[in-house]
């Protein structure tokens, strides 16, 4: 393209122009509308629909100061209300060892609220306050996300209410630990910034649909923040509302991930690079009941390959609890087999 610079500026030659005006520029840069407005429209006509079921969620917490007596402690962090009467998604961490949980609604009227039910291995919660006709958030699927797409997060970051954050959403797939040690899966990552309080509040798409809560940041790193996908939401709230936990399946051990030489590999025709060393075998448990011994390496659960710990909290849900499992297992590194383990219902602590 030709470009002048007579005394001021740059000029487009006319010719240019009418290139540009042409069929070979589908929209003309002279009459495009302008993004950054739409843009921002977009974000404060979410904000506006959202907003009013966003929460404040207030905590206190019994704790003991540095002399060992008791003193009691403040906390919080966001939550989003799902139901007009009144269930309110929020962080498990954030309501954890609550003894007092308040709920300061978007018009600034201070409830107290109920816990129904928490799930440390997803680090969600489920609390109630005593209101109906409330206004609720629309879900939507985080199945359909896609890296790229507008990320809008809002929250009481550090105790300042409704603060609204936007970024897109930088990642998908990606994993976390939970406070339980378990492995949370599909979590979005995001560069709409978070802060301490931020915990427990929602992110939505530019339709202002439910699909995330947010739940952590990387210390020390900018612009890398992750939320639970609404879809993990979704089927922990169920059970959350219904028996006020999570059912799991539970074998009573504990291990670790292990690599496998490739002389074990290749002998057993393994698909895997990887397994769980059984480290501790509880007394009366379904493992020591299958014959499982410290130092057994599970290479198969159910039919399904075990490469790692993960796999194996992976295939425990409640479905499998009172059903006979095949358990595939290396002992001494030279002996191959197979037993048959039946999972119970994961303990309370």
């Amino acid at each position: 393209m030709n470009v002048t610079n007579p005394d001021s500026g740059l000029k487009l030659l006319e010719s240019d122009i009418a290139d540009l005006k042409g069929d070979n520029c589908p929209v003309s840069v002279l009459e495009r509308p302008d993004f950054l407005d739409a843009y921002s429209e977009a974000v404060s006509g979410v904000v506006e629909r959202v907003s009013p079921a966003v929460v404040h969620v207030a905590v206190k917490q019994e704790g003991k100061d540095s002399r060992g007596k008791s003193r009691d402690s403040e906390g919080g962090g966001s939550g989003v209300i799902i139901a007009p009467d009144g269930y309110i998604v929020t962080n498990c961490h954030v309501v954890e060892s609550a003894t007092e949980i308040t709920v300061i609604t978007y018009e600034g009227i201070k409830c107290p609220a109920q816990l129904i039910g928490k799930d440390a291995a997803t680090d969600l919660a489920l609390i109630r306050i005593g209101a109906s006709g409330l206004p609720a958030v629309m879900f939507g699927d985080s199945s359909r996300l896609r890296a790229g797409q507008v990320a809008i997060a809002i929250g009481s970051p550090l105790g300042f209410q409704r603060t609204v954050t936007a970024g897109v959403v930088s990642a998908l797939g990606r994993s976390m630990r939970s406070m339980s040690g378990r492995l949370i899966e599909e979590v979005i990552q995001t560069d709409a910034a978070l802060n301490p309080g931020n915990s427990g509040g929602p992110l939505v798409d530019s339709r202002g649909r439910l699909v995330g809560i947010n739940t952590a940041i990387i210390q020390m790193a900018q612009g890398i923040c992750f939320a639970i996908p609404v879809n993990t939401v979704r089927r922990v709230v169920a059970q959350l509302f219904s028996q006020g936990r999570v059912v799991r399946g539970f074998l009573g051990i504990s291990g670790q991930t292990v690599p496998l030489p490739t002389k074990v590999i290749r002998h057993y025709n393994l698909q895997q690079q990887a397994a769980a060393l059984i480290m501790t075998i509880l007394p009366d448990c379904p493992a020591r009941a299958a014959g499982l011994r410290e130092g057994d390496i599970i290479i198969s659960l159910g039919g399904n390959t075990v490469s790692g710990v993960d796999d194996i909290h992976r295939r425990l849900d409640g479905g499998t609890i009172g059903k006979t499992m095949t358990v595939g297992y290396l002992r001494d590194w030279v002996k191959l087999d197979t037993t048959a383990v039946i999972p119970v219902e994961y303990p309370e602590k």
